[in-house]
Parts: structure tokens; sequence; C-alpha cells
């Protein structure tokens, strides 16, 4: 389940158009270069994409707008490469409802002590620019994350990419489908809740389903697709001489196959990636899906039993 691949996380540059189209161009020119290379060499978990320039009120709140109705876009990096006037995030700011992070950084590693001069410190403000947008964050109550470090550095990379992790998950949490396959053990406290609740503070759905509609597609799985899984099974793990062709438990098996084929295609067909079981509620069932559920979470999926729908989902977002 490639999680990452279905997001992006959008590179922003803040300006202004004080400093002229010259300027401008090569602020453009930076970024690209700093996107490139991030996107080559710092091993990013989802891809950067450079939006234009940010250089007035009316263009920056239209990125952070296309920003909201992205479903793909996780998040925001903001780079302020010159100085930006803060009052034009305001609007901006205070529509976005993606995760924002401010990339404190300089395109040049060192100052060129010998040829330094007024249109460079024109051009590389940062120290500036970043000064002004954390205020406008802080005065706003704005909450984002802070990444100080040259482009190049490792620690840098590691950190962004640990943002970008937590933005994926969240952007992943308000389209997810929790499965419940029978309804919570019965008497139950710790793993019952309020599911209206977490829908409207995380986004994510829960909602029960029929072991009997989970039984119907179990069963439709050809002994092909069975004896291809068992395949992967005997060449993955060592079976003992009971489960191997001809032992006694070999029937176990050719269940352990079918119920995982079958849970995988029910979840793919719903969309779900989170899914909860209680073994009070097996009906039609021949046995436990033990194997199929921990082979499901090494795909991805979150699982946790006797109807824990927190943890399942959980699981899934971690």
């Amino acid at each position: 389940m490639t999680i990452f691949d279905n997001y992006e996380v959008w590179f922003v540059i803040g300006s202004q158009h004080l400093y002229g189209a010259e300027t401008l161009r090569q602020v453009t020119q930076h970024a690209e270069h700093v996107v490139n290379a991030l996107n080559t060499e710092a091993k990013l978990p989802c891809k950067l994409v450079l939006k234009p320039l940010g250089t007035s009120p009316d263009e920056i709140t239209a990125i952070c707008r296309d920003a909201n109705y992205d479903d793909r876009c996780a998040g925001l990096v903001v780079w302020l490469h010159t100085f930006s006037p803060a009052k034009m995030w305001i609007n901006g700011l205070s529509i976005l409802n993606k995760p924002l992070l401010q990339f404190h950084t300089q395109f040049n590693a060192a100052l060129p002590w010998d040829s330094i001069d007024m249109d460079f410190m024109n051009l590389n403000q940062t120290a500036h620019g970043g000064r002004e947008f954390g205020f406008i964050g802080a005065r706003m109550r704005q909450q984002h994350s802070v990444v100080t470090g040259h482009w190049q550095d490792k620690e840098a990379h590691t950190r962004i990419g640990a943002w970008m992790r937590q933005a994926v998950s969240k952007q992943d949490t308000r389209q997810l489908k929790v499965c419940r396959f029978g309804d919570n053990m019965r008497e139950v406290a710790v793993t019952d809740g309020d599911k209206v609740a977490a829908q409207i503070k995380f986004g994510f759905s829960v909602n029960t389903w029929a072991v009997g509609d989970l039984v119907q597609v179990v069963n439709a799985i050809s002994d092909g697709d069975i004896n291809a899984l068992i395949d992967e099974y005997e060449s993955s793990y060592t079976l003992t001489p009971a489960t191997r062709i001809h032992g006694d438990k070999r029937q176990n098996v050719r269940e352990a196959a079918r119920i995982e084929l079958g849970m995988k295609r029910f979840l793919e067909q719903g969309g779900f990636h989170a899914f909860t079981t209680t073994f009070e509620d097996l009906h039609g069932l021949k046995q436990l899906p033990g194997l199929a559920v921990q082979r499901l979470m090494q795909q991805g999926y979150g699982f946790a039993g006797e109807g824990d729908w927190k943890t399942a989902a959980l699981l899934r977002i971690m």
C-alpha cells in the first residue's frame, strides 16, 4: 500500500514585487533548484511541488484556498526567500486547513564576503522574512512547524521528512474509512466510544458491516487464487509438518488464505483502510482470521480486535 504516492506537499515561496522582476526571476530559479535537489537527494516520503511565487495577498490567499480543496495536497512548506510583508499572509493563513511548515533556510550555505552587496542582501533575506512570518504565525496563534537549517543539510531533510509523514497521516485520516466486521465485543467498555465525535474531530468514519457480507466475498474466492497465495506463504514462512501438503492442518492453511483474499477484496471494494473483528461475531467463517489480519497490517491496514475502532484507526494513522 503506497500511501505516500497518493500525496504531495506544496513548496511556496514568499516574496514581494518591491524588488523588481530580475530579483523575482532569481528567487524562482533558486526555488526550482532547491525543490529539485530535495526531491532527488533528501529521501522525502512524498514529492515536493513548487507553486508560483506568493507576492501579494490575493496570490497567497489563492494558493491556500487551492491547497484546501486539493485532496492530493498534504500540506504547505513555506520559504521566505526575501522579505515578504506578513500582513499579505493573514487572509491565506486564516483559511488554510492543511498542515504548515516554515522552512527557515538560505540559498547560499555561506556568505560571499568578497562580493556581497545590496543586491545580494535584497535577494537573500530569509533572516528578515522568516522573522516577519514567524511573528504573524505567533500573532494569529497559527499551529505550524519550523525547520531551521540549510536545504542541503541532512538533519533538515530528516525533520522535513518527519513532518511530511505527519502531514500525510492527517490528510489520509480525513478520508479514512474504518470497517467493523460485526459490532463491539458484548459488555466491553474500552473498545466502545463516540464515533460521531471522532469523525467531527479527526475526520475518519466508522461503520459496521455484517460478517455475512464478508462471508459471501470469502466464499467466492477461487481455488486458483488460494493456491497462488499458499505458494507465497510457503516461500515466505517455514510451515510446520502439519500445515504442509498432506498434513492434518493443511485445510486450515487453505482457509486462512481464502479469508485473507476475501477480506482484502472486501476492504478494497469498500475503500476501507482499517478494520476490526470480534470473536463473538464470526458467523459463517470457518476459523479466526489470524494470519489474514497480520498480513493485512503488514500491507498498511489498521486493525484491532473486539471492535476496537479507535486502535484500528490509530494504527493506520501511525
